[in-house]
């Protein structure tokens, strides 16, 4: 069976290892299915909705996503990259969709109030952030997406577009694909920041990034939360909690040798700096490999704009096509 699948990501900043454990590799793998047709959008209309008066910070980063999505293997001759705000069709699919959806609605959208009070908007939310989950109703149905990738806080953004499929349909015509979300194996939640304290985020500084050198990678390694109570290399230490141990459980392949660090490290007679040196030899096997395919890459930035461009062009004839079938079935397509 085929599949239309789309995902993407804010411009807000360059990617991460959570981004990489959340959801960087696994569109590599869902690109090589051959039955997978792959969009992949990064948004830019979407992180202006909080960073409209911070234009710079969201123009300024979308060549750096394009930047990691190559490094990690992503091939514009089997995936569509696109910038959202090159897609007209969007935004004139939202406007339709807005009037199929109340504001108590999405009022009630748990994504959107989580959100709003992290922001602390209060009454000041931006309109565009307000009703940013009919925006991702239009990303994902100009597409026809059947799947699509979200982490378990992102469902109910899922079912808001579920519901407007249905309206839709039910309103005008069967037109509209509803999509599937497509959610993380249980037990892989969102990678932890380095100092322990919640996900891996931009917006805290918690995080390591696809493009952190050599040197920054080991520095942010051993600055990484332990156990605060092993104090000497002697004491017991505790493995629960200790991000080191979470990085290896995640990126490490010599489970067995993990294993037997983690028995050492309860026992005591095992510093922190031993697994933490470890742990780098662990990263710098996996992610520097990809950051040396990101600096060749960055050699050649406007090669990658055009690439961005021609796959801006490409998704904009689906979701031309999409919007003229919508046009129809509303019986708004006057000179058809």
């Amino acid at each position: 069976m085929s599949n239309t699948i789309l995902t993407g990501d804010r411009p807000t900043g360059k990617l991460h290892l959570g981004h990489y454990v959340g959801s960087l590799k696994k569109r590599v793998e869902m690109q090589a299915d051959p039955a997978n047709k792959l969009f992949i959008m990064i948004a830019d209309m979407q992180a202006l909705t909080d960073n409209a008066k911070n234009p710079e910070k969201v123009s300024a980063n979308v060549l750096e996503v394009a930047l990691d999505y190559l490094a990690i293997g992503l091939d514009p001759t089997k995936t569509t990259i696109f910038i959202q705000s090159q897609i007209p069709q969007l935004a004139e699919l939202t406007m339709y969709y807005l009037n199929l959806v109340s504001v108590g609605r999405v009022r009630r959208n748990p994504t959107v109030k989580t959100e709003i009070q992290q922001k602390n908007f209060g009454e000041g939310v931006p309109t565009g952030f307000f009703i940013y989950p009919v925006s991702q109703a239009a990303d994902i149905t100009a597409f026809k997406a059947n799947l699509v990738p979200v982490g378990e806080d992102q469902k109910p953004m899922l079912e808001q577009t579920q519901e407007i499929v249905h309206t839709f349909n039910h309103t005008y015509q069967e037109v509209l694909v509803e999509p599937k979300a497509v959610l993380p194996p249980k037990g892989q939640g969102r990678l932890p920041g380095i100092d322990g304290n919640g996900k891996m985020s931009k917006s805290l500084g918690n995080g390591i990034y696809l493009a952190d050198s050599a040197d920054v990678l080991a520095k942010k390694v051993m600055s990484m939360y332990t156990d605060p109570n092993h104090i000497h290399v002697e004491d017991p230490g505790q493995v629960e909690g200790n991000m080191v141990f979470t990085y290896l459980d995640v990126f490490g392949t010599d489970k067995e040798a993990i294993a037997e660090m983690k028995d050492h490290y309860r026992r005591g007679g095992l510093g922190d700096v031993k697994i933490k040196r470890y742990l780098i030899e662990v990263l710098e096997a996996e992610f520097g490999p990809i950051r040396a395919r990101r600096e060749e890459f960055a050699k050649d930035s406007a090669a990658v704009m055009e690439m961005l461009q021609k796959g801006s062009e490409q998704a904009e004839i689906v979701a031309a096509n999409t919007l003229a079938e919508v046009k129809k079935a509303m019986g708004i397509a006057y000179f058809d």
